[in-house]
């Protein structure tokens, strides 16, 4: 069971319910050190003064914030404790909205938030089912260590889903950085194609029947390395061909399965290759680990 991030309670009303918060993700990524490629030494970053390249100790560093060129405010500890927000163990329920109103950009991190006990049950079943029946979910904000976060919180099957977002001014919006056009210059019979297209590709999304192949090709490769076996290196990706659209979407539907038929499965890791997941490469092996990137 995981540890719990924050313990409190979600308040709306009068109404308090006690929750814990526990991750609701946990990556699975790959993670590399570095080395230096003639000697296969490994790197440790250090903090170093500017000038005089000394090495500084974590409680000897300040932080400064930059007003101009090379014109810093640095603030002591003690300074910032005056602009770090009220400490409280509560979600501040503010408004109740439709979730299709909350575009998922603005989502962050997820968190499943758990009853704090036997006596909390009833609380939380009340307030998951209200939501549910009225479609509708929480936003609110709450204080996880030192910083507020604007927080939605929303019925997730059984359980109760807690989400930071983004506030407003951290949201970029679209048409400010993409040439966005008005309206496409399609004509009716490519977009009746393409919706043929989006159907015959349609269906209910499966989240495990996606994988992080790109993990599972690198440490088959590292496994491969460790053997002491010859790796060959991979070529450039080419360009995309620019091609008419119809001929592009024809071809397309040609090769899209039909209603009804099971989709074709990409090819898979196998086994033995996932399993080289359950195992890091051993910093002792200087062959597996000369190749790792930078």
């Amino acid at each position: 069971m995981p540890r719990p991030v924050w313990t409190g309670s979600i308040s709306f009303g009068l109404v308090n319910v006690p929750i814990k918060l526990v991750s609701a993700t946990e990556p699975h990524r790959v993670g590399f050190h570095e080395f230096e490629e003639s000697s296969g030494e490994r790197i440790r970053y250090k903090r170093v003064a500017e000038r005089s390249g000394h090495e500084v100790a974590w409680q000897n560093i300040q932080k400064g914030f930059e007003i101009g060129k090379d014109r810093f405010v640095v603030l002591t500890d003690e300074e910032l404790k005056a602009a770090e927000p009220e400490r409280t163990r509560t979600v501040e329920i503010q408004q109740f909205v439709k979730v299709d109103e909350i575009d998922p950009v603005s989502w962050d991190q997820s968190y499943y938030a758990t009853p704090d006990g036997v006596a909390a049950t009833k609380a939380y079943v009340l307030l998951r089912d209200a939501m549910e029946k009225e479609g509708r979910v929480a936003v609110g904000r709450f204080v996880l260590r030192t910083k507020e976060y604007l927080v939605c919180v929303r019925p997730l099957g059984r359980a109760l889903a807690l989400h930071t977002m983004f506030f407003d001014d951290e949201v970029r919006k679209a048409t400010e950085i993409v040439d966005v056009p008005a309206r496409a210059t399609a004509s009716g019979r490519e977009l009746a194609m393409a919706g043929q297209l989006i159907a015959s590709l349609a269906g209910p999304w499966k989240p495990e029947a996606y994988e992080d192949t790109f993990k599972h090709r690198v440490l088959a490769l590292v496994k491969k390395k460790d053997r002491g076996e010859t790796i060959e290196a991979g070529g450039s990706p080419k360009a995309p061909r620019i091609v008419d659209l119809m001929q592009a979407l024809k071809a397309t539907l040609a090769k899209a399965p039909k209603a009804g038929e099971p989709k074709r499965k990409t090819a898979a890791p196998s086994r033995t290759e996932a399993r080289a997941g359950d195992r890091t490469a051993r910093p002792g092996r200087r062959a597996a680990n000369q190749g790792s990137s930078r």
